[in-house]
């Protein structure tokens, strides 16, 4: 790994920026590698967005939280297995401190020192509605991307262990601004996908699940997660992380309070990724909704409204081939951009749930760029990269520190300092009970887990099963690619 580099810290008063925002957009149109931006940001006002000016601000308006459990189990905790309550700001710090004034409040049926809590993808849009002024303290144009500010970012506030399962977003790039507390960042490359167990269970339009819970792998029911490499990052406030398209991240808060900001960056190979994810959603609904409901299975992710008919699905996919084919055609008559170093830009902002609420449908189009692997860029491609105190690259851990290490990137006064910091992937629970979440409180579910009986040998597969095959990231992407074969004939 590399040594420690020093993170020069910007000068009171100073607004000059490390890199242009045309070179800041190259970097991240082009880096198919994790990094962090230092001193890009230091003159935004939404840096000033802790969880008491937030509180100010909303003046009592209530948003969700979702709750899950701190005790770490074999099984990620997804969504569907989580608990939400409706609060403020300010009964969520109240709560987050320990104080008294929570015994009768929404958090009371939910022990601090037993749960975390998560407002996580609050589109800035929707909940500052009425105060639209506000969206200007975010400035995605120092990055490249003009006009682009709160009103097409997203924000995430969560307690102490807060954490979004491990996946990748079939859609864009990401940008991560980092507010308040830090967070620690698991990322591993699109090449890892098999060694991560993908699965389109719970579903959700754009986000590809793993079956590991990557705090607590489960290694004798995936054995190949071992091959996986992690690049692991703590980003700390005022600074910003580019995830590149397809890497996979677990995200957990490991300070009392996190606040951060972030804006998904819609590229052209999307357009393809529209038509893989219409067909997802085809097989999903119509295998899904055949299953008899008594089962009890929530596959559909809470963030997706409904199971969506089979009509409207097909309606979906043909949009999505229609705008794909409609770029095609576009670039071959020569009026689409060149794409010399990777995918580009849309012209449009993207967001990354609730497609069809926010309206979000397959649209204006350019230059598709095919990018199916997207392997690590080799040295010698990184090279042209202005790698150094302002970009610091999130390196991959060694063999040896694959399960034990992390890379962190420091606060903007500090160094950048690899080092051991005790991150067990290795260690095996055998849990005998498991605590299940409800919509009230919590409910003891006397749950063996399957690897802690007697081993014996599975005779029956279950729908998801089935669905783990057919909807698997690289059957779906042949799929689209036959199809749109059949279109252009």
């Amino acid at each position: 790994m590399a040594g420690a580099q020093s993170c020069r810290p910007p000068v009171p008063g100073e607004d000059v920026k490390p890199f242009t925002p045309e070179k800041t957009k190259e970097i991240v149109l082009s880096l198919q590698q994790p990094a962090v931006f230092c001193n890009m940001v230091g003159n935004w006002p939404a840096l000033h967005w802790n969880v008491n000016y937030l509180s100010a601000v909303l003046e009592g308006k209530t948003i969700q939280f979702r709750l899950g459990l701190k005790t770490v189990d074999l099984v990620p905790q997804f969504e569907t297995s989580c608990s939400y309550v409706e609060a403020t700001l300010e009964e969520f710090l109240a709560w987050s401190c320990g104080q008294p004034s929570c015994l009768s409040g929404p958090f009371s049926c939910y022990d601090h020192s037993k749960y975390w809590a998560y407002a996580d993808y609050k589109y800035i849009a929707r909940i500052f509605e009425d105060k639209p002024e506000i969206f200007q303290d975010v400035r995605w144009s120092d990055f490249g991307f003009p006009g682009r500010s709160g009103k097409e970012s997203t924000l995430w506030i969560g307690s102490e262990g807060a954490n979004t399962p491990c996946h990748l977003d079939s859609y864009g790039c990401n940008l991560v601004l980092q507010v308040q507390g830090r967070k620690r960042w698991h990322l591993f490359p699109p090449g890892d996908t098999s060694f991560l167990y993908p699965t389109r269970i719970p579903y959700e339009e754009s986000s590809i699940f793993s079956k590991v819970n990557i705090a607590n792998p489960d290694l004798k029911r995936f054995p190949e997660f071992r091959n996986a490499t992690a690049y692991v990052v703590t980003l700390s406030p005022g600074q910003v992380l580019l995830v590149p398209r397809h890497w996979w991240h677990y995200v957990e808060s490991i300070d009392p309070v996190t606040v951060s900001i972030n804006s998904w960056i819609e590229l052209d190979a999307d357009h393809e990724a529209r038509v893989e994810e219409a067909i997802t959603r085809m097989l999903v609904c119509a295998i899904k909704s055949a299953e008899n409901p008594s089962d009890g299975d929530l596959w559909l992710n809470p963030t997706e409204v409904e199971a969506t008919s089979h009509e409207i699905n097909l309606q979906y996919l043909n949009k999505a081939v229609s705008a794909y084919l409609k770029c095609q055609e576009t670039s071959e008559s020569g009026q689409a951009r060149s794409s010399s170093s990777g995918a580009k830009q849309r012209t449009n902002a993207s967001c990354k749930r609730k497609r069809r609420e926010v309206g979000c449908e397959p649209g204006s189009c350019t230059l598709l760029t095919q990018e199916r692997d997207f392997p690590t860029p080799k040295a010698e491609e990184l090279q042209e990269i202005p790698f150094g105190p302002h970009l610091i690259q999130v390196l991959p851990q060694s063999h040896k520190t694959r399960v034990m290490g992390a890379v962190t990137v420091e606060s903007d006064s500090g160094d950048l300092v690899h080092e051991n910091e005790g991150e067990h992937f290795g260690k095996l629970l055998c849990k005998g009970e498991r605590l299940v979440m409800n919509n009230n409180c919590e409910t003891a579910a006397h749950q063996m887990d399957s690897d802690c009986g007697p081993c014996t040998s599975q005779t029956a597969l279950s729908t998801n099963d089935l669905l783990d095959c057919l909807v698997n990231p690289r059957v779906i992407s042949l799929v689209a690619q036959l199809l749109l074969e059949r279109m252009r004939v």
